[in-house]
């Protein structure tokens, strides 16, 4: 059977960088929102991150508000692998002279195994967020249904955008170019 990964920012890579932003050549914030909604996103020029904690570079990495921003090794690796399923949109970061990447998922499948995951709360009407109702407000132990996934090697699960899943065949791509940043959880 098929075998699935929460990929997570690895917090603990010992003198790691933590990035800000996006933000715009002006100096505005771009909203960060956009990259989990599952559609391509157009911006008006090339976004920039600066660093909030400075330490040694990663090739895949979260802002604080969850935006993923990958080295150009990891973006070949992922056109390799997950072709339509991604968009890779240059990007600057501060302090650095290689081709970075926003990470923007264009797959969301609707996948979640609630039976097996530890706990899952739904938003309900009286929690006053009509947009949200019937999606997951809270999830410990995601665990999915392999059945349900289909050919996606990378992809967020319906209802619960923080996430981001990847294939077991992904996951050993990035293990085997020896990808920093990242932690996988099976799911």
């Amino acid at each position: 059977m098929a075998r699935y990964f929460d990929m997570m920012d690895n917090m603990l890579h010992p003198g790691r960088w933590v990035l800000d932003g996006p933000f715009d050549a002006q100096g505005e914030e771009i909203d960060s929102w956009q990259f989990g909604k599952g559609r391509r996103v157009e911006l008006a020029g090339v976004p920039y991150f600066p660093m909030s904690h400075r330490g040694c570079a990663l090739d895949i990495s979260q802002t604080g508000l969850g935006v993923p921003v990958v080295h150009g090794r990891v973006a070949d690796i992922l056109e390799r692998l997950c072709g339509q399923d991604v968009q890779l949109l240059p990007a600057r970061v501060e302090g650095q002279t290689d081709p970075w990447f926003i990470l923007n998922l264009l797959r969301v499948i609707r996948c979640i195994d609630e039976t097996r995951c530890e706990y899952v709360e739904h938003w309900k009407p009286e929690d006053n967020r009509p947009d949200k109702v019937g999606q997951y407000r809270n999830v410990r132990g995601l665990k999915v249904d392999p059945a349900l996934i289909g050919d996606a090697h990378i992809f967020r699960p319906w209802g619960w955008r923080v996430a981001i899943l990847v294939s077991e065949p992904l996951k050993l791509a990035l293990e085997e170019a020896g990808i920093t940043g990242m932690k996988y959880i099976e799911a």
